[in-house]
């Protein structure tokens, strides 16, 4: 019944607000990204150009995210829309192609080649969504919502030109940066274990064999035996720290580290890391910069 009400609020927020065409006349500069990863790229390329704004914020999980009344109000009122897509937001599908009727919806990741992307390990038509953990990755999204930004603003295209190129010079150095971090940890103990698989892009392209707990989305269910293998795995192999998440329950870490210590060996959290979403927005780690600086400075500080 609940589930009902809240589909048929949905329901009536479309036919409240209409997803109507934009009207004539000059555009106001009014851009709606989901993740913070998103607004993040797309504020550094609009400079004070545009009015940008991101649906989830610090500490939520996208895998689960549903829209509210208030998301659908600025969606509705956005000139553009921007999304990650490869089934991240999978509870918002139907409303980006709703959207899409009156005004330009971007899934950013689905403008990657898909030769890059990591395919699921539970269902060969779905690719890895966490595609902002591969630097090289991410300046191809960083292109991709340039390039659409100045399609939609033409009169600011030199600026959005200037500050995307100043931007993929920013990522050249954090990639530098994280490898040479990177390089402080042994090669046989560059094992990464976490709640869920949002690493695999990390792990790939700063060299680290990663462990989650559940599968690619928050949304897949973990039992007994998955904490059990953990268990096995950390144990089997000495490692001597795992991660928690800002967006994902640690409860199950704890199980998992409950079970190494029943088996006498002893593990630690290794610290926090933000996955699916960034820090408090004003902070350092509120920033895809400093979200991927804190990420590795906090794995190679645990794991060396």
């Amino acid at each position: 019944m609940k589930q009902w009400l809240g589909v048929m609020v949905l329901s009536l927020s479309f036919l409240l607000f209409g997803c109507s065409a934009e009207t004539e006349g000059e555009k106001e500069g009014i851009v709606v990204a989901t993740t913070g990863q998103i607004a993040d790229a797309i504020k550094v390329i609009s400079g004070d150009h545009l009015q940008v704004s991101a649906l989830m914020g610090p500490g939520v999980d996208p895998h689960l995210y549903k829209a509210t009344q208030s998301d659908l109000s600025k969606l509705d009122k956005a000139e553009v829309i921007f999304y990650n897509g490869l089934h991240l937001e999978g509870q918002m599908l139907d409303i980006f192609e709703q959207m899409a009727k009156d005004k330009t919806v971007l899934a950013v990741g689905e403008t990657l080649d898909e030769k890059q992307l990591l395919a699921s390990d539970t269902d060969a038509m779905l690719h890895d969504p966490h595609i902002w953990f591969d630097i090289e990755l991410w300046q191809g999204v960083v292109k991709a919502i340039s390039t659409q930004l100045q399609e939609e603003y033409p009169e600011f295209k030199a600026d959005f030109q200037t500050n995307e190129a100043a931007y993929l010079k920013k990522l050249d150095d954090l990639q530098s940066y994280a490898e040479k971090r990177v390089n402080e940890i042994p090669q046989q103990q560059r094992i990464l274990v976490t709640a869920h698989d949002a690493f695999n892009y990390f792990g790939r392209s700063q060299g680290f064999e990663v462990r989650g707990l559940q599968g690619l989305s928050t949304d897949s269910e973990y039992g007994v035996k998955d904490v059990q293998e953990m268990v096995d795995f950390l144990v089997e192999n000495k490692i001597k720290a795992l991660f928690i998440e800002s967006s994902v329950s640690d409860k199950a870490m704890k199980a998992v580290i409950e079970g190494a210590k029943e088996k006498g060996h002893d593990i630690v959290i290794g610290g926090e890391l933000f996955s699916d979403a960034m820090g408090t927005e004003g902070t350092t780690e509120g920033t895809y910069i400093g979200m991927y600086q804190h990420n590795i400075d906090t794995i190679v500080d645990a794991l060396k």
